[in-house]
């Protein structure tokens, strides 16, 4: 790959992993992707070794990065659904052998639901892997672009107040970039994010469109965030969430939900055991055979519905109370010269200093403080707390450092200008 600025032509290699980190900041790029040649705006080699200038073509804009998913997963929540979608295609197969062989009734309507809960098993499972294979990214002078075949979706590049990246567990190297805009509470409040996904060292990619040269060990989410700083960046303060008890309580009206809604789920779990036990008691005592295919495929039946009543309980419990206590030991806040960083397990935030409008701390859990940082953007200042992120709790790391002691610290060092 051959990458030509105003100055010496430099010649950088991807190894392959269809990601090219094309940015110079200190000079104007005209960049040159083969292995893009069919997204429509890839550049080509000339017969004498220089590169044709790369522009997207419908911004007409210079192209700074391009890009494709370089991992291909299934979102755990499609997962999930193609699991309970699973599951209950099983339960409604059981239920019409035994319909069939000891009611002598037509299965009909139940083979027709389990069918279609199976194809949703298996829509779920692969659509959404198919949907990203074919998507590329550009990031050009003034935007950033998610394309796949006609579809295009963009969004300004001085719009962005923050980025989340996912790192894949499983890839090292490997995660997803999602881009958030800040807008208005109240009636305008939305979520306004892109997200690029499977990518490549997806920190290389937010500093290439931050406008900074990524650090050495970028590109490594195993590293501590203090470890992948910008050069001359430096640490002001951190901190990790005051522990406690706390941890383990459910966090707001939604968390509260969730419990409830496990509990309950268990709760119908024992009454569905016991009434099951009573049922096959009934229809052993009546003739039923132990050992015939309808006595099979009614045990079969009653197993998987306790099975995915006590599984969907235990997650809920899990994502509500377990889950939130167990990342909570694992996040670690940072407020350098340029940017404040959160780090949750394998999950971060990136948001820079001057995107920061405002610092409002709140009561937080066993009496310490919660800090909000209210931010702004081009057309949508967020000025309150509860809409200065245009998401609800849960869709991810949102810029407030929960639980801390040093309020007065935070507020001296962020202090606007």
């Amino acid at each position: 790959m051959r990458v030509v600025t105003d100055g010496a032509p430099v010649v950088r290699r991807t190894a392959g992993d269809g990601e090219s980190p094309l940015y110079d900041p200190g000079q104007r790029v005209h960049l040159n992707v083969v292995a893009l040649a069919r997204g429509g705006g890839a550049g080509q080699l000339t017969p004498d070794g220089g590169s044709i200038e790369m522009r997207d073509s419908v911004f007409d804009e210079h192209v700074l990065w391009s890009g494709r998913p370089k991992v291909v997963a299934t979102p755990m929540l499609y997962l999930v659904g193609a699991a309970v979608c699973g599951v209950t295609s099983a339960i409604s197969t059981a239920s019409a052998i035994v319909v069939s062989q000891a009611l002598d009734a037509s299965p009909n309507q139940l083979l027709a639901f389990a069918a279609w809960m199976a194809s949703l098993a298996v829509a779920f499972s692969y659509l959404p892997r198919w949907w990203r294979s074919e998507l590329e990214y550009m990031l050009t002078d003034r935007h950033i672009v998610v394309q796949r075949g006609k579809l295009r979706r963009s969004i300004e590049r001085r719009s962005i107040s923050y980025a989340r990246i996912h790192w894949n567990p499983k890839h090292p190297g490997v995660g997803d970039l999602e881009l958030v805009r800040a807008v208005p509470t109240g009636a305008l409040r939305r979520r306004l994010s892109i997200v690029l996904t499977g990518v490549v060292a997806p920190d290389r990619v937010w500093a290439i469109l931050r406008g900074v040269v990524p650090s050495a060990p970028a590109g490594d989410g195993h590293r501590l965030l203090s470890q992948r700083l910008d050069e001359g960046e430096r640490v002001l303060w951190s901190a990790h969430p005051a522990d406690g008890w706390h941890k383990w309580l459910p966090n707001g009206l939604r968390g509260v939900g969730s419990v409830l809604l496990g509990v309950l789920l268990g709760g119908f779990a024992v009454v569905t055991a016991v009434h099951a036990v009573r049922s096959i008691r009934i229809v052993t005592a009546a003739g039923m055979d132990p050992e015939s295919v309808s006595f099979v495929a009614l045990v079969a039946s009653l197993s998987l519905t306790i099975v995915l009543l006590v599984a969907a309980g235990a997650a809920m419990l899990y994502m509500s109370v377990v889950r939130p206590a167990r990342l909570s030991a694992r996040t670690r806040y940072l407020i350098t010269d340029r940017r404040v960083l959160i780090q949750r397990g394998d999950e971060e935030l990136h948001l820079d200093r001057s995107r920061i409008v405002d610092v409002i701390d709140a009561p937080g859990a066993g009496g310490l403080r919660d800090v909000f940082l209210v931010l702004d953007g081009p057309r949508a200042r967020a000025v309150a707390a509860s809409g200065a992120f245009g998401e609800a709790p849960g869709a991810g790391l949102q810029p407030v450092l929960h639980r801390v002691t040093d309020v007065d610290s935070i507020r001296q060092i962020l202090r606007p200008a």
